[in-house]
């Protein structure tokens, strides 16, 4: 049994297709079928039922590849307490963050982290929150930058910010004469969301439930809600008067006061809470804290900073 064999499985247990599986790992499909066909071998189970097009774990198969996933885990550990041995401070760090975050947060973040770790190369990865938490669990990134909830065995995670929302209407649009919107007030508009998947379009559901409809009586003025790519799509459709949308206050900037009203909410004020997330063991906890104070650092405009926040699991 190798180290080899294990990743190939492993691979095979993703993609749940051989050859896939052999692109991923740069190999050959027939390498790749050779290497499973003798571990089964040895081991003296089969791992995968194979038919036409398809490839599922026995049950069996699905433990083996589990516990393999912990093995190649822990090597990587091995790997990462020898570099940390060096400098913790100075290998890459895989860093991965979801997109509501990225484009508000890291113009910021990757200055003063370059500052505070100049050895460090950061690889940057966004996705998903869920896509994330898999990428993080399969060992594939090293950190994570998402919003709450997030609740992952064997994931850490740090709060680090808290961020409100606020509602973005077309200029002209009758509530700039409001102070205040209430939450409520959003079901009686057509609402702009991020396309499913997205964690932020989650959360202002969850705050606004009556947005969760795909469509609406005859008769009425209401319209089904309307879904855009990001955040930024989304604020150009605004501006175009077809709809209003709530926006986290990170994403507005001074370009958007030429084209969007932004009001804030009422009480309570809908927020965020932004966290780290690592796996438990993860070595390198210096790494972490290095990017924690270079989000600390970051001087993100309207948040609550988090800097006295304990790591909890």
């Amino acid at each position: 049994m190798t180290l080899t064999e294990l990743r190939y499985i492993v691979a095979v247990a993703r993609e749940r297709h051989f050859g896939r599986a052999a692109a991923s790992c740069f190999v050959s499909q027939p390498t790749l079928s050779v290497a499973v066909k003798k571990l089964e071998d040895e081991l003296g189970v089969t791992l995968f039922e194979r038919s036409a097009g398809d490839v599922t774990l026995t049950p069996i198969g699905e433990r083996i590849v589990e516990q393999s996933q912990a093995v190649l885990e822990e090597v990587q550990v091995i790997k990462q307490l020898a570099e940390q041995g060096k400098d913790p401070l100075a290998g890459p760090l895989r860093l991965g963050i979801i997109y509501s975050i990225s484009p508000y947060l890291l113009p910021h973040l990757i200055p003063a982290l370059r500052e505070r770790a100049p050895q460090m190369q950061v690889l940057l990865e966004e996705d998903y929150t869920a896509r994330l938490a898999e990428m993080l669990k399969q060992g594939e990134i090293d950190l994570a930058i998402v919003a709450e909830p997030f609740h992952e065995g064997g994931i850490v995670t740090q709060a680090v910010y808290e961020e409100p929302f606020v509602v973005a209407t077309p200029k002209g649009h009758p509530w700039e004469a409001l102070p205040q919107v209430n939450a409520e007030q959003l079901a009686e508009e057509n609402v702009l969301l991020l396309s499913p998947g997205n964690c932020f379009r989650d959360q202002v559901l969850q705050m606004c439930p009556d947005l969760n409809r795909e469509s609406v009586p005859a008769g009425s003025s209401l319209q089904r809600t309307l879904q855009g790519s990001s955040l930024t799509t989304i604020r150009h459709m605004v501006a175009g008067g077809i709809g209003v949308t709530v926006l986290p206050v990170t994403s507005v900037g001074p370009t958007d006061e030429a084209l969007l009203s932004i009001r804030p909410f009422a009480e309570p004020v809908p927020t965020r809470r932004v966290v780290l997330a690592w796996r438990k063991n993860f070595p390198r906890n210096a790494a972490v804290e290095a990017v924690r104070q270079a989000v600390l650092k970051a001087q993100l405009g309207n948040v609550t900073y988090l800097p006295g926040e304990h790591p909890s699991v």
